[in-house]
């Protein structure tokens, strides 16, 4: 059970519910995950689900990467519902179940292709560093170019809101379903 509660479109004053029909009429079509506890602050709201359509739909970095980078965060926030949600997506980008399996158990996964090794390091060590070392910034900037660079800090940016957003208001995953991450 949410902490924060879901507004259906009755309860929704006249920006909540253009939001809530922009978020429905786009790729996603769903208000699963952080979306619902968003409304609550349509000034919020508004620009998030932009910019994570964005991040999600149109950045430069091809979908098993940014997929990749987006498990990454996920597991790092113990995020059940974007793990839940991102992981399939991961596999299907062509991530590997090894691969998504490690990273969900909280190992390196044991990776042989050059891009998903700086992804994975970058991210890493972004979270955990909360910067990149300059070698690992120039690994970047040669492999994925200043605007891949900076779609990769901006998709790890949302997906860290994401996470939290998820975390505190203890978002809950489909019916039936089980936390797929151990704290």
């Amino acid at each position: 059970m949410p902490r924060i509660p879901e507004l259906s479109t009755e309860q929704m004053d006249p920006i909540q519910k253009g939001i809530y029909d922009d978020i429905m009429a786009g790729p996603r079509s769903s208000l699963r995950g952080p979306f619902h506890a968003w409304l609550h602050s349509p000034g919020l709201a508004d620009p998030a689900q932009k910019l994570g359509a964005f991040c999600r739909f149109s950045s430069s970095l091809p979908k098993r990467l940014s997929e990749l980078a987006i498990i990454v965060v996920a597991r790092f926030w113990c995020a059940q519902f974007e793990w839940y949600a991102h992981a399939p997506m991961a596999m299907e980008a062509g991530i590997s179940p090894d691969t998504v399996e490690a990273i969900r158990i909280k190992q390196k996964p044991a990776l042989s292709l050059e891009d998903e090794i700086l992804i994975y390091d970058f991210v890493t060590e972004l979270l955990e560093q909360r910067t990149v070392s300059q070698a690992t910034y120039d690994r970047a900037q040669v492999m994925l170019g200043d605007r891949g660079v900076v779609d990769l800090v901006g998709i790890v940016g949302y997906y860290c809101l994401v996470s939290v957003t998820l975390n505190v208001f203890d978002m809950p995953l489909p019916d039936g379903e089980q936390n797929p991450l151990s704290p």
